[in-house]
């Protein structure tokens, strides 16, 4: 819904104006929150959150007087007479510091997801804001992460500190610092945050927080959310963002719940872990995120004899990494199978009868390559390791780590204790990676799918790539293979950078090329050398992950939205290649 207001200059002095007091509120809860000594004096900051909580509550009432219409405004706020309700509540039941520290808690979520969601929408490229987001949300989180409070004994640089936000907020996993034993509870919270928020994407939370707060999305932004979620048609779009928040929850409320007796392994946790709900609560968003950040140092080879390492982690790192585009359409298919056997126990005169829904292309080739890839990685690491490595492994060992190199990064077993072909396969796993519009990375079954069968459709001398009798478009072909050599460039221009930054370590190629891939791939598995890395290798590494999360076709949407499409064509030509 979108407000009209009578007078646009006061309504642009209002925008700047909250913008300065957002601003002023996170920074003065940073300086309270962030170090160990108060900076600032109990008069200045009630004085401080006092005025901020006054001048949210006037700005609404201005806005009100100075919107065309009164009842659309009301509708559109209407969470605000919530917030203020709280805020009395709170007052009598927890004292001023909580009821004015929720209330304008509540405020910044607001007005920050709201802030995304106009900006995706705002007439440019959805991609940009997308690309953006991510930015921001890594150097917040750096800044963060080098709060006193956050870390334990030893500060942490900001190199260090950029790199662990950018690994949590794109899900990869790799680390330069033991997230259990470096950083504080504090420090971990931010860590889990920013897994969360960059495994969804802060576009996708602004959108879920309207629709919570019964702000039905327009056109624009529908169509915004649609370019991000790769979604076939706008009128689903509200669905598919409650579908992904119920699911969300869902998933990892039922994962923390189930993980939470595992760490009985030890007969008291590590002094590092907060508690055990704190613990599995972390686990089983970084394993839904595919983020592959843990608070053990040894991830879970601690635990490779525990049912739910396979039974849990694993389902929920393979739906994580399926797309919510395909998790949706499942859905909708079960839903309706479940309607249709309701259907035929009622009398035929009041059957309903509707088209069924269908398995969609995209559902069958995700499902598909992505089971083939988690046994064929699992046969050929079984095969391949326990034939040419000095370490033997099991199946369960196999099997987690086929399902985490492709998108995730935990393991059993250490890595660089495999053998170099068994290493091999795992580079092949983390390219491919996961699902379009999931939080895993790499290249992505689909694109995978589309490159095989249009050679396949070579060979067989057919005109049209062909999958499950579907003809696909020549230029998702073109998009597919886009993708497929901007990840090349990518891979290899990091990999030689890597050699000549790492020139004077004792760094095996092996070991540069696996580090290169699983930053690419967004996975997080490494041969031990992340931590050993020079500064410049560190924002090589940065900057791949960065890349490998964005996706290459997002990051080109970004860089070149304001191109137009040629209007013209030239005559074709053959041409004799091969």
């Amino acid at each position: 819904m979108n407000i009209i207001y009578k007078n646009k200059k006061l309504e642009r002095l209002l925008i700047l104006t909250n913008l300065a007091v957002t601003t002023l509120v996170i920074a003065t809860a940073l300086l309270q929150l962030g170090f160990y000594r108060q900076i600032l004096p109990d008069t200045q900051i009630y004085l401080i959150l006092i005025a901020a909580t006054f001048f949210f509550i006037v700005e609404k009432v201005i806005r009100f007087f100075n919107a065309r219409s009164k009842k659309d405004y009301l509708i559109f706020c209407w969470f605000e007479f919530i917030f203020i309700i709280l805020l009395v509540v709170l007052y009598y039941s927890a004292g001023t510091l909580w009821a004015l520290g929720v209330y304008l808690l509540l405020q910044v979520i607001t007005k920050v997801c709201r802030t995304m969601v106009n900006l995706a929408a705002s007439g440019k490229s959805p991609a940009l804001t997308f690309v953006g987001s991510f930015i921001v949300i890594i150097l917040t989180g750096s800044i963060l992460l080098m709060l006193p409070r956050s870390y334990k004994t030893e500060p942490i640089n900001f190199v260090d500190a950029l790199f662990t936000a950018t690994s949590a907020t794109c899900v990869t996993g790799l680390t330069v610092k033991d997230i259990g034993t470096d950083f504080s509870v504090v420090g971990q919270t931010v860590i889990l945050v920013l897994i969360q928020l960059g495994g969804l994407g802060i576009v996708i939370f602004g959108a879920v927080f309207s629709l919570l707060f019964g702000q039905a999305l327009n056109v624009r932004q529908s169509v915004a959310m649609q370019d991000l979620l790769s979604a076939q048609t706008v009128s689903k779009i509200t669905h598919i963002i409650a579908f992904i928040f119920i699911t969300v929850v869902v998933m990892e409320g039922l994962g923390a719940l189930i993980l939470y007796n595992m760490w009985d392994t030890y007969a008291t946790l590590p002094g590092n872990i907060h508690s055990k709900w704190f613990c599995s609560i972390f686990h089983s968003i970084s394993a839904f995120c595919n983020a592959g950040l843990g608070l053990f140092s040894d991830s879970f080879m601690g635990f490779k004899t525990d049912w739910r390492i396979y039974f849990i982690i694993c389902p929920m790192i393979i739906i994580g990494g399926l797309g919510f585009g395909v998790l949706f359409n499942l859905a909708t298919v079960l839903v309706d199978k479940i309607r249709f056997l309701l259907n035929r126990f009622r009398p035929y005169e009041k059957r309903h009868l509707k088209t069924p829904v269908r398995v969609h292309l995209q559902t069958k080739i995700v499902l598909t390559v992505s089971l083939i890839l988690i046994l064929a990685g699992t046969a050929g690491l079984l095969i391949i390791q326990n034939n040419t490595g000095n370490h033997k492994i099991g199946l369960s060992d196999a099997f987690f780590q086929s399902v985490t190199a492709r998108t995730a990064g935990f393991n059993t077993i250490e890595t660089k204790a495999l053998s170099i072909p068994a290493k091999m396969v795992l580079m092949i796993l983390m390219f491919i990676g996961g699902s379009p519009a999931s939080t895993a990375g790499g290249i992505k079954t689909v694109t995978f799918a589309v490159i095989f069968m249009a050679a396949y459709a070579t060979v067989r001398k057919r005109s049209e790539v062909e999958i499950f009798k579907r003809s696909v478009p020549l230029v998702m072909v073109g998009k597919a293979l886009t993708v497929i050599l901007l990840f090349a460039v990518l891979f290899f221009t990091s990999a030689f950078l890597l050699t000549i930054t790492e020139r004077h370590s004792n760094f095996d190629t092996s070991a540069i090329l696996f580090e290169t891939v699983s930053a690419i791939g967004t996975v997080g598995l490494s041969c031990s050398i992340t931590s050993s890395l020079t500064t410049a290798g560190k924002l090589i590494i940065i900057i791949t992950m960065l890349i490998g999360r964005l996706g290459a076709l997002t990051l080109l949407a970004a860089l070149t939205f304001n191109i137009t499409p040629a209007r013209y064509n030239y005559p074709a030509e053959s041409l004799v290649v091969g």
